[in-house]
């Protein structure tokens, strides 16, 4: 069986960071825990769990990307190296026996650059935007173009491709999913639980903040891969830029009743986006409801793709967008 570190990154995690150390127990050679300038007692609790402690320096800007590279580093200077790289955020708990299958399904196909599952939101029905971030984590198996943060990665093909970008923000882990893909590596999911997560979503501007991130890393991605999220930020564009543009400068050059076209579209999109939650087996309620945060995301999503272009433009830190 082939050797595996664990990669654990956090931020002021808390109890979700001790319930993530405790699943962790046993499942690998050595658990990493990586830190971002928590407040808390995360670090302690980490050294607790006997864990090896990595504390970023505050001088740099945070990132996902830039917390994995640091353990991945940590976990390669060892003697032996391992040989895959299990990584997962501190928000997420593995699933008892998920890297024992996945290291065995990785070693199997030697293309394969990495292997990710399931993951399941621990607490579904604290609120609708809890269950929106569960729906949205059950992806079909098999070959996969990117995957979330949690994913169990060929070191060699980790090494191969320099791992994570550090300025990506948001979406890090499509940005490295897509230079694996380009680098001729295959990617998989296998139908099996991998984690549970911990969005602990409940408020409306969490949902809002969440957003946005997405929207940045829509179009920080897309900047350095410019055939990937294309349909997302379409999607941004139209909604929530183009069809009330056209609608006001239609209301005011011919009838003010013009102004109904954007409503009319965004019903539309509405209706769409609601029959494909139908189709994944969402309730009807939760559908309605879902499908309605779909469409308003746009919004907040076009912020975010304009927040990654002005600081772009003016050269500012690409820095967190934090909702929690």
């Amino acid at each position: 069986m082939s050797v595996v570190d664990l990669i654990l990154i956090g931020r002021n995690e808390g109890a979700r960071l001790r319930a993530a150390l405790d699943a962790a127990q046993g499942e690998a050679r050595r658990v990493i825990y990586v830190d971002s300038g928590s407040t808390d007692d995360s670090v302690a609790a980490a050294h607790a769990a006997g864990a090896e402690v990595v504390i970023l320096d505050a001088e740099t800007p945070f990132t996902a990307a830039r917390a994995r590279n640091a353990g991945a580093r940590r976990a390669l200077a060892q003697q032996p190296p391992p040989d895959h790289l299990q990584f997962i955020d501190g928000d997420c708990a593995l699933v008892p026996g998920w890297i024992a299958v996945a290291t065995a399904h990785l070693d199997a196909d030697p293309s394969l650059a990495l292997v990710t599952g399931w993951r399941r939101e621990r607490h579904p029905g604290a609120s609708l935007l809890n269950r929106l971030c569960d729906w949205e984590w059950q992806r079909p198996a098999g070959e996969i173009a990117a995957c979330g943060g949690d994913m169990l990665v060929r070191a060699e093909a980790f090494c191969a491709v320099g791992g994570f970008d550090a300025t990506v923000i948001a979406a890090e882990d499509d940005e490295f999913c897509t230079r694996l893909r380009k680098a001729g590596w295959r990617l998989e999911r296998i139908a099996r639980d991998m984690t549970h997560h911990d969005a602990a979503m409940t408020r409306f501007g969490q949902w809002w903040r969440r957003a946005e991130r997405t929207g940045h890393g829509f179009a920080q991605v897309g900047h350095l891969h410019p055939d990937y999220f294309v349909t997302e930020r379409r999607r941004a564009l139209v909604y929530a830029l183009a069809v009330p543009l056209v609608a006001l400068v239609l209301a005011m050059a011919l009838h003010p009743a013009a102004l109904l076209i954007a409503p009319f579209a965004w019903a539309w999109n509405w209706r769409g986006s609601t029959r494909a939650l139908l189709r994944d087996g969402v309730p009807p309620g939760d559908a309605r409801a879902m499908g309605a945060l779909l469409v308003l995301s746009k919004g907040p999503n076009l912020i975010g793709m304009a927040r990654f272009h002005l600081r772009r433009l003016t050269r500012a830190d690409m820095r967190l967008i934090e909702y929690k």
